[in-house]
Formats: structure tokens, sequence, C-alpha cells
């Protein structure tokens, strides 16, 4: 079937659906035909932008027979050409399957991995990162948890990151994260390579996994700090644990217990529905995976070089010499070439 049949079949079926909704249907019929509507609604949009700019051609071309109207013809054609290779390729973009996932909000982890006290310093700052670029967005960032390190590094930070589309611009940062640097801590001057691993896993609703409360273990415990001070001296501390999938989720940061819980089901909900959504999607992902790579949080996907002042995103071997700026978040680079990277691996697939 070629890319024209199966815009007319997409037509087509809008056409069907119009006359459907118009003829009074309701109950279910009446919200899946609204639902299926809904979907293609804006491909159809594209494509009626990209045939009104052909027949805009195929008059421009007919008028170049005209002396008095060829100049004019030109300048039009000149234009059109310039635009309709975008017009298609939007086209194109709107016909691939969507991920659900990718305009929720988003929960951000950041651990240090292997490197000690200097993986933790750097864990720290890539987190510090992410807040600035989501600041550069726009987007709300709520700090979930946080324990630090003695030397001010990080042993773990978790936030909520609230916002239009978080997820499909953060989704491609799941991963290891490599630093080399020369510590302060260093008096020989040497590089050290660090690993610090980021996982972003999409915000789920109550609705999107079920949690039985008989499969919870829910042990409550006194906060400690930094160098084992106690915070409080109350059990405000929650370690939740899914029996089923062996997942633990501990929260210590806020002064009550209740908002730990809260903050700890969030967390796990969002775990749960990472891993159906990981396994739903295996197939699909194994195709995928020699593109833009497993986003698995073993793979390293991104070199940090401070002498060198280069950042290598090993994944689409794009390496830029600006880390000043990125660590103060502009990674929208990084970002921009991974989606276009999984698009074209997507249109490959759907052989569009």
């Amino acid at each position: 079937m070629t890319l024209d049949d199966r815009l007319d079949r997409i037509v087509g079926r809008a056409l069907e659906l119009e006359a459907l909704l118009a003829s009074g249907v309701s109950g279910e019929a009446f919200t899946q035909a609204s639902r299926e509507y809904g979907e293609i609604e804006p491909v159809v949009s594209r494509i009626n932008a990209l045939r009104a700019a052909e027949q805009e051609v195929r008059q421009a071309e007919a008028m170049l027979a005209d002396p008095e109207m060829k100049e004019l013809a030109e300048a039009e054609l000149a234009t059109l050409q310039e635009t309709l290779p975008q017009l298609r390729q939007d086209v194109r973009l709107s016909m691939l399957p969507r991920d659900a996932a990718d305009e929720r909000s988003a929960i951000l982890e950041v651990r240090p991995a292997a490197g000690g006290d200097e993986a933790a310093l750097f864990a720290s700052e890539l987190f510090e990162l992410y807040r600035r670029y989501a600041d550069l967005r726009g987007w709300r960032f709520s700090i979930m948890d946080y324990d630090e390190s003695e030397l001010g590094g990080l042993r773990c930070g978790i936030a909520e990151i609230t916002g239009k589309g978080v997820f499909a611009r953060l989704k491609y940062e799941s991963g290891v994260h490599r630093v080399q640097r020369v510590p302060a801590t260093e008096s020989q001057g040497r590089t050290h390579t660090s690993t610090v691993t980021v996982a972003v896993l999409p915000e789920a609703e109550e609705v999107d996994v079920t949690i039985d409360e008989t499969d919870l273990r829910i042990d409550v415990y006194r906060a400690s700090g930094a160098g084992g001070q106690h915070v409080n001296k109350t059990e405000s501390a929650v370690r939740i644990t899914h029996m089923p999938s062996g997942i633990v989720v501990t929260m210590q940061e806020e002064k009550s217990q209740h908002k730990n819980k809260a903050k700890a089901m969030k967390i796990l909900r969002a775990r749960l529905y990472e891993r159906e959504r990981a396994q739903a999607h295996e197939s699909r992902a194994a195709d995928r995976r020699s593109q833009v790579g497993t986003g698995d949080r073993s793979e390293r996907i991104r070199t940090y070089n401070f002498p060198q002042g280069r950042v290598t995103d090993h994944r689409v071997n794009l390496t830029l010499y600006k880390i000043d700026r990125i660590m103060l978040g502009e990674i929208d680079d990084f970002v921009d070439a991974l989606t276009q990277e999984e698009q074209a691996a997507l249109l490959a697939a759907e052989g569009l």
C-alpha cells in the first residue's frame, strides 16, 4: 500500500466517524467513535494541509505556460517546494504510534553508582541540572526525597517534575551517566571516572496500576540524617515493600508519616507502571534497541569530560563542547537528537 493510499484510508475513516457522530449515536458507541476521531483528527488536519499545498503546486505549474504569469508562478513554486518536505514529514510523524505516557509528568530518580564520594558529588550536580532544565521548560520541580552525604553529595534524590510533555522530553535521560574529572580531594591531579544512574518514570494515576493493600508490607521507623543524627524523635519514615514484585520504596523527607507514605505510594505506583510498560513493549523495544539504546539503567548513555569541556551522548554519537552550559540545564540539543533518532527508527519500522 502506498503512502497516498494510507492517507486516503485515514481521511475516509474520519468521514465515516463524522457521519456516525452526527447520526445521533449514543452510549459506548459514541464514546468509542469520539475517542477514535480525536486521535485521527490531527492527522487529517496535516493531510489536508499537505494536499492543499500539492494542489497549489499543480496550479502554479499550470500557470507557467502563461508568459504574463510565469514569474509569479515561479516564485510561488519556489516557496511551495520549500514547505512541502516539512508538510510531508509532519504527516508521517503524525501517523506514528503514540507513547501514551509522553504527555505525562514524571518521577526523576538520581543515585551515585561507582566512584564513592565523587559519584555522590556528581549525582548532586546532575540533580541540579534537571532542576534547571525544568525551570527552562517552565515545569514544576518538587523534591520528594533528598538524602545528602556528609561531603555534600547525594545518596539518593527523587523529584516529581510536573508539566505538559515532561516524560517525552526526559525519558531519554534514563541510564548510566559517566563523569571524568579531577576530584577536589585528588592531590596528584589524576582524572577519575565515576558513574551515576538516572531513572525517569512516567507518573502513574491510580487507574493505571491496581495495588492490592494485602501485597504491601509497610514498616515505619525513625528518620535519620547524615552521620546518623536523628531528624526527629517520632517514627515518621516509611518503607513500603511490594511483595509480588520485590520493589522497595523508602521515604523520610517529610516529618509526617502520612505524607511520607503518600509520597512512597506515588513512587511505587510509577515504578510498577513503568514495569508493566516495559513488559508490554519489550518486542517493540527489541527492534529499536540498536537505534537509541534500551534506556535501561545499566546502559552507559552519556559521558561528561570536564578536562576537555565536552559531553558525549553515545547513543547518537553526538559530542558538544559546552559542558558549562549543559550543566546549567541546556540539554535540548541531546533531547532533540535522540527524539529525531527514535522518530527515524519508528518511521522505518512503520514503512513511512
